[in-house]
């Protein structure tokens, strides 16, 4: 069968996003593998599905897929570039999304930005999942060669947040990947590697869950700025720095949403036949 596809992507973090066929079965992790292959395939960070919504109200349900074929329950650059796209479609700039990890809302705004509503950080081990007994700003790790402190929260999908003194010298491949097997764990989880800039600054790098590091990461950005906050390292409006530029988050505090903006990129439309 030959599809549509839209290819963008959300400063680098990239993602191929499909209308999927009603009753057609979802792809496997052979056929995400192949896709997601920058020399044989499309190449992204991850594959967005997008299908008819369950809740009235909705624009979309969206599931996504890593580029290890992997599903995951938020994205939240991807959320972004969906909102962007259905919006060209339909000519709305506030539209209602919806994934494994509940309702988004999403805005188009004056600066051809796209803002979304990721609701309110959960900081409960359970939510991740993370095997710990008590909820702590703060946790230690013991890894095979030392220790690591990070704090720990879902965003729709699970983040743990290192604090490092220079993210350009951040062993993020190594390290990312012993904390992703830890069996602390057990769905495995996306690391943060933050270097604070002052209350309203922080650079950033993630390694993200079935792809690696990527050049952005829209989730991870709402979880430094969220862990940071409960830290007291931040105040409510933050410049997110990354590989590849820079995204705005606003958080209130307890009691409120999450607001993630930034550009987005269409980068070309095409079909491709699975």
């Amino acid at each position: 069968m030959e599809l549509e596809f839209t290819k963008m992507h959300g400063l680098g973090n990239d993602f191929m996003i499909i209308h999927w066929p009603d009753g057609m079965a979802l792809p496997s992790k052979d056929i995400v593998r192949r896709l997601a292959d920058r020399r044989i395939g499309i190449g992204f960070d991850q594959l967005l599905v997008l299908q008819t919504p369950i809740q009235s109200g909705v624009a979309v349900y969206y599931r996504i897929f890593n580029s290890d074929g992997s599903e995951v329950e938020q994205c939240g650059n991807g959320a972004r570039c969906i909102a962007w796209h259905l919006a060209a479609e339909s000519e709305s700039s506030e539209l209602v999304l919806e994934s494994m990890a509940g309702i988004v809302e999403a805005k188009l705004q004056s600066d051809d930005t796209v803002a979304i509503n990721l609701g309110e950080p959960n900081f409960m081990p359970t939510a991740l999942p993370f095997l710990v007994d008590v909820e702590s700003d703060r946790y230690l790790l013991e890894l095979e060669n030392e220790s690591i402190e990070i704090g720990a929260v879902s965003m729709g999908n699970p983040h743990a947040i290192i604090q490092v003194d220079s993210v350009d010298k951040a062993p993020v491949g190594i390290l990312g990947s012993e904390l992703q097997a830890h069996a602390f764990f057990p769905q495995s989880v996306n690391i943060g590697f933050v270097e604070f800039l002052g209350s309203h600054n922080l650079k950033l790098r993630v390694f993200e869950r079935g792809v690696g590091e990527t050049r952005a990461c829209g989730t991870g950005a709402a979880a430094a700025v969220a862990v940071g906050r409960r830290w007291g390292l931040l105040d409510a409006d933050v410049q997110v720095e990354l590989m590849g530029g820079t995204l705005k988050v606003q958080w209130l505090g307890p009691g409120h949403s999450l607001w993630l903006s930034g550009p987005v990129t269409k980068v070309y439309e095409g079909h491709i036949e699975l």
